[in-house]
């Protein structure tokens, strides 16, 4: 999924110094740009070189080889010439795909755009630029200042949100919601049984979602949960292979096993290819999908990270926002704004506190030029924890699969404009289910259960309460049950 190379082509118009800075801005060497140019420059010139040996050969056939064969002149030379002329041809073209291959996989490093509004840092806890709070701080309500937004995480000072006594972990554990230990006799590390009323939050918070982004025009797509790695590989990132991604193994229907398969981390990435090789006819944007969807996930690099709950897991539903757009940044940078604020909408009904980040430029994945975290208040820990991830990819997810959305009228020469042009693609959470029941279990604990959001209830049969119905579990020992509070 990289970038168009005329970018970098000065003669075509391009401007690689800005992509240099681009790559500084991102913390990746900006000499990634010279070597895609220092690869291009010799596919060029092995391309120039055969145009100019065919011109050569006609020319020879023209002018030379046809004028002696009709006087009946000797020319067995000449066409010995020819023959070798032919071969070079052959032998030039038949490297070309090795230098092309070489270039795009290159070109595959440099990330996007970064967007002005990015903050140019690799420190997240430092740098992370806050541009939302809900609630309100006491300081506004009191009619003191509010805090000046947008500011960086390590110089904004508010009052936080109240805190409370319990985790989430232990929450779901004490209204009978999960089974941790049978989930690892099964599954291994990070595996889980939802239980009664942690299945029916799971499904509530689905079925909510679905309602929710229905009300605002998306269509709802469940897609595979597997994907080819081809296709994969247009989307994802390659250290995204080992560090996320499960294979699929199997020889009944692919003996050979030249046919790869992965479990999606996320319904963007089978969504990404929903359009491949399309035209999307423009008067038909934007699209926009809810994704509903297992994700698999295996967290390399996460070892003894949140390794309490259901909060970072191997597997979890998610609800996703997908939308197209056309190829205009300023159309892509308002759709991003219209995700973020349907999924702060969101939380909002749902009542759970949160802040809305900007996140540093060293954090951006290659295809984001900007990337917006709400971070959900978890009342129970103190603090605040990634609940959605809220990306503009531009073009760049799109050219890996071929999803374009018409041509441009041609212009001058080196009018960058004057290209094919291909739909931008954003993605944002709504919900991944997990994390929003450990928001919920924090936000809304009592002395003796967990009341139910008000949204909610329709979704779990009017359920309005979950009484703990065991004590807090102690490691390795599952108390038995008792009976709650109706």
């Amino acid at each position: 999924m990289p970038i168009d190379i005329n970018e970098l082509r000065a003669y075509k118009g391009g401007d690689p110094e800005k992509w240099r800075k681009y790559q500084r801005q991102r913390f990746k060497p900006p000499e990634h740009v010279d070597e895609v140019l220092a690869e291009d420059e010799k596919w060029r010139e092995m391309t120039k070189e055969v145009s100019e040996i065919r011109r050569d050969v006609n020319k020879l056939q023209k002018e030379v080889i046809a004028p002696k064969k009709k006087a009946k002149e000797p020319c067995e030379e000449e066409v010995a010439q020819m023959k070798a002329m032919q071969k070079k041809i052959k032998d030039i073209e038949a490297a070309m795909p090795e230098v092309e291959a070489k270039r795009d996989q290159l070109l595959s490093r440099i990330g996007n755009i970064v967007d002005p509004e990015v903050p140019i840092s690799h420190d997240e806890d430092e740098d992370n630029l806050v541009v939302a709070l809900f609630p309100e701080p006491l300081e506004a309500e009191n009619a003191g200042d509010k805090p000046l937004l947008p500011c960086p995480i390590g110089k904004i000072k508010y009052t936080m949100p109240a805190a409370k006594p319990l985790q989430h972990d232990d929450l779901l554990w004490r209204i009978g919601g999960y089974e941790p230990q049978r989930g690892s006799n099964v599954a291994g590390h990070r595996g889980y049984f939802l239980k009664n009323a942690g299945v029916l939050l799971n499904q509530a918070l689905i079925n909510y979602s679905i309602a929710f982004l229905g009300k605002k025009g998306y269509d709802v797509l469940q897609p595979p949960y597997f994907m080819n790695k081809d296709v994969m590989a247009g989307i994802a990132q390659l250290e995204d292979f080992d560090e996320q991604l499960y294979k699929v193994s199997g020889k009944t229907d692919d003996p050979t096993g030249s046919n790869e398969k992965y479990l999606i981390a996320t319904s963007e990435q089978p969504m990404c290819g929903y359009h491949r090789n399309e035209w999307v006819d423009d008067k038909t944007l934007p699209l926009r999908y809810t994704g509903v969807s297992t994700c698999f996930r295996k967290e390399a690099g996460s070892s003894g990270k949140d390794i309490r709950g259901i909060f970072r897991v191997h597997q979890f539903d998610k609800i996703e926002q997908f939308c197209l757009t056309n190829d205009s940044f300023e159309d892509s940078a308002a759709e991003q704004r219209r995700m973020l604020g349907a999924a702060r909408e969101f939380y909002e009904s749902l009542g759970i506190g949160y802040r809305v980040v900007c996140i540093v430029s060293g954090e951006l994945n290659d295809a984001a030029v900007k990337k917006y975290d709400l971070e959900g208040w978890f009342p129970g820990q103190n603090t605040y924890r990634e609940l959605v991830s809220c990306s503009n990819c531009t073009d760049y997810q799109a050219r890996g699969v071929g999803t374009r959305c018409g041509t441009k009228k041609a212009g001058e020469k080196g009018d960058l404009n004057a290209r094919a042009s291909y739909c931008h693609m954003l993605n944002s959470t709504l919900c991944a289910t997990g994390r929003a029941i450990c928001a919920i279990l924090e936000t809304y604990q009592e002395e003796d259960g967990v009341r139910v959001p008000e949204v909610l209830r329709p979704y779990m049969a009017g359920m309005e309460f979950m009484p703990f119905v065991r004590e807090k579990m102690e490691e390795g020992k599952p108390k038995k049950s008792k009976k709650g509070k109706k």
